[in-house]
């Protein structure tokens, strides 16, 4: 089973898995024989957390080139959906009650951020936008009660 990415978010994912094999990996490599050149083993601090980075490490290698290897990179740009909200669409929103506007992109779980107006696919927002078109009305059930919005905008960038 593919999971849906963003282009953008697998080249963070690409980036992130670079830096670990090539930075990280030999640097706690270096710390576990610098740690090893002490002496004894059983009482070293340094050997342990050294041992501990590179199980993280390690975990997080093999989480990363799990995650690309079954994962489905979809570009926005080359999106085709006829205005329609898909997976990777940007969508701009307007709060029917408060007359508040604003802009969210629908991606991958890993990728989603608040903060950047980036909601994962599986999130009761997201899920009520997907097939919608501009005009359309989206209700959602937020915690504070069913809350509606207009979709003002459906981009593919």
């Amino acid at each position: 089973m593919s999971t849906p990415i963003t282009l953008h978010g697998a080249n963070l994912l690409k980036e992130e898995l670079h830096r670990l094999k090539s930075k990280d990996r030999p640097a706690v490599i270096d710390a576990i024989a610098e740690a090893r050149a002490q002496g004894d083993l059983s009482e070293n601090a340094e050997y342990d957390a050294a041992k501990e980075r590179q199980a993280f490490i390690e975990g997080r290698i093999a989480d990363i080139e799990g995650k690309l290897g079954s994962s489905q990179i979809i570009d926005p740009k080359a999106l085709d959906a006829d205005g329609r909200v898909v997976f990777a669409s940007t969508v701009e929103l307007e709060d029917l009650e408060t007359g508040d506007q604003v802009r969210y992109q629908i991606v991958g779980i890993d990728e989603a951020d608040l903060k950047e107006n980036k909601v994962s696919v599986t999130s009761p927002i997201a899920r009520a936008m997907i097939g919608k078109f501009e005009g359309d009305v989206v209700a959602v059930e937020a915690p504070a009660g069913l809350r509606e919005y207009e979709v003002l905008k459906v981009s593919y960038i």
